[in-house]
């Protein structure tokens, strides 16, 4: 049976108590490996490697080598792509076609991304005055913040985890990574990418284990300097807190309950294109995925209908058959969640277009972790499932007749993530835009990402922003120097 272990200081080891839990293939319930649980005495080693590498042989290397370093990071990725598809795709059960043209790539050019950041970032200068007649110079420089600790989520595993790691080692920080309890394989495997280029021993460090367990030792931990998280909002309001202790900082990108405004003066295949998309790619399991679509009045019926159409289409199946459109759900826990939430919404006087139960799945993956892709209409705005965050593949589609009512309905959400605007009619779209209450608005399209951008939601969606130099505004201490000349 395979072994997941930690990745303490330039090692892998077992856990000090000997104990393992089970990682389970999404698609067919069999049992993959064992994943070392970590308790106090590894997060603690873990932090003390990654405090003691700000003062050695990593705290003391010059940015240009790190700068290589980092693209030598995302090459070795490259090189192993295979090993981690294999990987990413038995943890989470997503199809082959998905990972490899987004998990891999991405978790290998973030390093690329913010290394090359790192290179091009401006430092400020002004020249002032004296109250003596003379003259002072300011200037700022940036120093790493410390010791970050990283928790990831299970959806996208190695993509979300070095969208953090990246940063935080091309600004010279070191980390302390705990990845999902369901997802262990890539983050782990990085250990071995990290060993291999020379990163020097506690830069990159890896606990293992569960949230109730080792997530909340590491988020308790004293000597962390910082803490960024990507999940759902109430675990993120718990570790808010727990920064709350010490005044530490932290980045927070949570729930989301996304809406998309189609207008009748819309490119229709592209709507119906990109909302498939948007409503149903990795099984719903995205972040910036639409949940709530609102369609005007008179397109209607035909949008509802084609969505349909356009769902029935998607295949559901295992990750390495490359016709699979759809994997399961991550977890059984997950997909009994989901199925809850699609029996509410049938009590709550749902009209079920399209899907909402667990399909028979021919084969092995008869006890794989499965939904139906679903489609609901009928529901008031204050039904669970268009207030609540399901994170499955599913959406309510509502009508609207105004700009202005259809306005009032995306923005009717406790979480301000992404939208996105359908429409030929350039000026709507700027005014419609402006008016949205979330970080990112797609207009005619759905997860285009430049990673210079601001990424980042507003109210119940999370704190902060990443990407590009808005990354550096967290992994970095931002300093200024006065010199009176």
């Amino acid at each position: 049976m395979k072994k997941v272990q930690h990745y303490i200081n330039g090692k892998f080891m077992d856990s000090q108590c000997g104990e393992f839990f089970d990682n389970f293939n999404p698609s067919t319930n069999e049992l993959i490996a064992k994943v070392a649980l970590g308790r106090e005495s590894e997060v603690n080693a873990a932090v003390a490697a990654a405090r003691a590498a700000l003062t050695g042989e990593w705290g003391q290397m010059k940015l240009n080598d790190r700068i290589a370093l980092m693209y030598e990071i995302a090459n070795e990725i490259d090189r192993r792509f295979d090993d981690f598809l294999e990987a990413e795709t038995l943890d989470t059960g997503k199809p082959y076609s998905i990972a490899r043209h987004i998990d891999i790539p991405r978790g290998a050019a973030n390093f690329k991304v913010f290394a090359d950041t790192m290179k091009s970032v401006a430092d400020e200068a002004y020249r002032m005055d004296t109250p003596d007649g003379k003259m002072a110079m300011n200037y700022s420089m940036r120093k790493p913040k410390g010791v970050i600790g990283v928790i990831s989520p299970w959806n996208l595993p190695l993509l979300l985890m070095t969208w953090k790691v990246g940063p935080a080692m091309a600004c010279g920080n070191t980390v302390v990574v705990k990845p999902s309890q369901v997802t262990p394989t890539t983050t782990s495997l990085l250990g071995e990418v990290m060993s291999k280029v020379g990163v020097p021993a506690g830069a990159y460090n890896v606990v293992q284990g569960k949230g109730s367990i080792t997530g909340n030792l590491l988020t308790a931990h004293k000597d962390l300097d910082a803490i960024t998280f990507t999940g759902e909002t109430v675990t993120g309001e718990m570790i808010m807190k727990a920064c709350s202790v010490g005044v530490r900082d932290v980045s927070l990108e949570l729930g989301g309950k996304n809406p998309a405004v189609v207008f009748a003066d819309c490119d229709m295949d592209k709507a119906i294109t990109e909302t498939t998309r948007s409503c149903f790619a990795n099984s719903g399991q995205v972040c910036l995925g639409t949940e709530r679509v609102y369609v005007q009045r008179t397109i209607f019926d035909e949008f509802v209908s084609r969505l349909k159409e356009s769902a029935s289409k998607l295949k559901l199946g295992i990750q390495h058959d490359e016709s699979t459109d759809i994997g399961p759900l991550v977890s059984s826990s997950h997909r009994d969640k989901v199925l809850d939430y699609y029996e509410k919404a049938v009590a709550e006087g749902a009209n079920v277009v399209l899907g909402g139960k667990a399909p028979v799945m021919p084969g092995k993956m008869k006890d794989g972790y499965w939904v139906e892709p679903t489609i609901w209409t009928g529901l008031s705005e204050e039904a669970t499932v268009v207030q609540e965050e399901v994170f499955g593949p599913c959406c309510h589609v509502q009508p609207f007749y105004t700009e202005e009512e259809a306005i009032k309905m995306a923005n009717n959400s406790p979480y301000g993530l992404a939208s996105t605007i359908f429409t030929e009619n350039l000026d709507k779209a700027h005014r419609v835009a402006s008016q949205l209450d979330t970080g990112i608005v797609w207009i005619n399209s759905w997860f285009l990402r430049d990673l210079r951008t601001p990424f980042g939601g507003m109210k119940g969606s999370g704190i902060g922003r990443e990407g590009g130099h808005h990354s550096l505004e967290f992994y970095t201490e931002l300093k200024n120097v006065c010199i009176k000349m």
